[in-house]
């Protein structure tokens, strides 16, 4: 499991982020792009690599799995040392996870092609978009998932509303839990709402734990601790 705490993945200190983009430079790659967020010495990273190691064990963990899940399977991804406590890595977590316990569960798609569209249309959401632009990337990649699945595009007719109405109830539920942000948090709460709504307009089944427990406190300084659904002393749990 990573031990990175949302902060700086140069020096540890902890990430800030402005009222209005900034022209930073990528510590890693040297490019240049506008950027709401860098550490406290000022270092930053863009989401490319930020989340290049991550993406790559993403799709390879579920190329290999079996699991009907998308929980589960998610946990198993956050554990990877390339997965971070939060980060854009997780816009295409969320989807991919979906993706692949949808084709286990008996959806109809080559998750090899899925998974390199997923990765995609994740890659190109930015991270701080649930706090910027009040729409959370982990509610987004159930609407990609959704397309990817039934091939939706802007002329569409049934499965354009339907996709819209997924990401929609992911952010419902996001959103009544309330901030701030938890990329872990997030991702759970849109898969579940995700399945519910596969299961009843696509007839598609995927399973979830009886009890969802995160492991990830620790790691975020911003927890809500009781106030979370999947916290080991929750006071309102999501399944018992």
């Amino acid at each position: 499991m990573s031990s990175n705490k949302g902060a700086c993945l140069v020096c540890g200190k902890p990430l800030q982020y402005f009222d209005k983009p900034m022209l930073m430079e990528c510590e890693y790659c040297h490019n240049s792009f506008e950027s709401y967020a860098a550490c406290e010495d000022g270092h930053f990273i863009c989401d490319n690599c930020h989340t290049e190691k991550g993406v790559n064990a993403i799709i390879e963990l579920c190329l290999k799995s079996s699991s009907k899940n998308p929980v589960e399977l998610i946990q198993k991804i956050m554990n990877s040392p390339y997965i971070y406590m939060h980060g854009p890595e997780h816009h295409i977590m969320v989807g991919a996870s979906l993706l692949t316990a949808y084709k286990n569960s008996g959806g109809d798609i080559d998750l090899k092609d899925a998974l390199d569209e997923m990765k995609s249309r994740g890659s190109k959401y930015p991270g701080g978009s649930c706090g910027y632009w009040g729409c959370c990337g982990a509610a987004v990649s159930t609407g990609m998932f959704f397309s990817i699945i039934t091939k939706t595009t802007p002329l569409s007719s049934l499965s354009w509303g339907q996709g819209n109405l997924i990401t929609s109830n992911a952010l419902k539920a996001i959103g009544e839990i309330g901030g701030p942000r938890c990329c872990k948090r997030n991702s759970f709460t849109a898969i579940i709402s995700a399945v519910e709504f596969v299961k009843e307009y696509l007839n598609i089944e995927m399973e979830l734990p009886k009890n969802i427990r995160c492991g990830y406190s620790a790691q975020n300084k911003q927890c809500l601790g009781k106030r979370c659904p999947y916290n080991k002393e929750s006071i309102n749990p999501i399944k018992d």
